[in-house]
């Protein structure tokens, strides 16, 4: 299950808050399979988990991800770096994430009673009419964010409510840190069994209802790890997460917006156009009225996207909204837009129905 590797870390290659990029050097003859013989493999550590790697230390790699080209950005992951640990954790904090595995760690939830937010948010029950994006793909976080802001202005709070269908650890996500650090997010809320935000809680309710009472945001965008899961099959996904969060920001009296993973680069017939992860979680997992925003493309595209949509319609609202200036607006964003390894330009209609739904929540703040 896993493949194990000792290395020597030979230079730090960039780093980005929690996060540090290394190259490793691995022994021939334990390289992981398909590495070139003398190449040294990239490898990722998390300080806060592991302590801080240097060049000329030894490190042990969990190869498993690299070998089997998974997409983790081709990296070894840094498991520990035995001769020398980093220091005890200081502070409050009993909230277990990644629980019962070997890096299994204790947080503070800003849920939990030894929080000082405890109190605010123990009978906390609404996010007092919050829009609430959600979408399938991490990806989708900073297109949205660049709708959003060319509608309604820099001046709204946006926080980032993380799941954990993709990558558990918030620090592997270079955009969010840097929307964090461009003031382009208020915070960050690591939910569920995702870690590393600047506020933890416990499910996607406290997330929301933390995002609202802790962070003070305008707007709430949710939204896996970099990294979803797909199988290929109708349930087999971790974006299906996008519907019950629906279900948690109306529970929480909300305004939900669900928000299309649309391509017209993805020529796999379940993809194009509007995916069916978007049709399956929105039409079938989520149980409450959404608004759901439809892109108003252009030419023989735009209708097909158009008439997919009208499966939603027995459920949720649909609410065309014009593409103009959206481009534009993407250009502006501070962070490289891709998604499935494809840029704005190789699938611009998927960044634009992204940034659709972000104007969409703008309009809403207004009403």
């Amino acid at each position: 299950m896993i493949r194990w590797r000792k290395g020597e870390v030979i230079r730090i290659r960039r780093e980005w808050p929690g996060a540090m990029e290394l190259d490793v050097a691995v022994p021939e003859e334990d390289g992981p399979p398909g590495s070139e013989p003398g190449v040294p493999c990239r490898a990722l550590a998390y300080p806060s988990l592991v302590g801080r790697p240097e060049p000329g230390d030894e490190v042990l790699l969990n190869t498993t991800a690299l070998a089997m080209g998974l997409g983790t950005g081709g990296y070894a992951m840094v498991v520990a770096v035995p001769n020398r640990l980093p220091e005890d954790p200081q502070g409050p904090g009993h909230l277990v994430k990644a629980r019962y595995t070997p890096l299994q760690a204790t947080v503070l939830s800003a849920d939990e009673q030894g929080s000082p937010y405890h109190e605010a948010l123990r009978e906390a029950d609404s996010v007092d009419g919050m829009p609430v994006v959600v979408a399938d793909l991490h990806s989708a976080l900073a297109p949205i964010l660049c709708g959003l802001y060319a509608a309604a202005g820099r001046s709204v709070r946006v926080a980032y409510v993380m799941l954990d269908g993709g990558a558990l650890p918030a620090w592997f996500s270079m955009a969010a840190a840097t929307l964090r650090q461009q003031g382009w997010l208020a915070g960050t809320v690591t939910v569920g069994q995702a870690f590393g935000g600047d506020v933890e809680a416990v499910t996607t309710h406290t997330g929301l209802l933390a995002a609202r009472h802790v962070l003070g945001a305008d707007v709430a965008v949710v939204a896996q790890g970099p990294g979803n899961l797909g199988s290929g099959t109708r349930w087999g996904f971790s974006g299906v997460s996008a519907g019950e969060a629906v279900n948690a920001a109306s529970v929480l009296l909300g305004r939900p917006v669900a928000a299309l993973r649309v391509s017209e680069g993805d020529r796999r017939e379940r993809h194009y156009g509007i995916s069916h992860h978007s049709l399956t979680a929105y039409g079938r997992v989520a149980l409450v009225r959404a608004r759901v925003p439809v892109p108003m493309l252009p030419g023989e595209f735009g209708r097909r996207v158009r008439d997919q949509a009208e499966l939603l319609a027995v459920r949720h609202e649909l609410v065309p909204v014009e593409v103009d200036g959206l481009h534009e607006a993407l250009r502006g964003s501070p962070v490289r837009l891709s998604t499935m390894g494809r840029g704005l330009e190789e699938d611009l209609p998927y960044f634009l129905a992204s940034a659709a739904a972000g104007r969409l929540a703008a309009s809403l703040l207004a009403s």
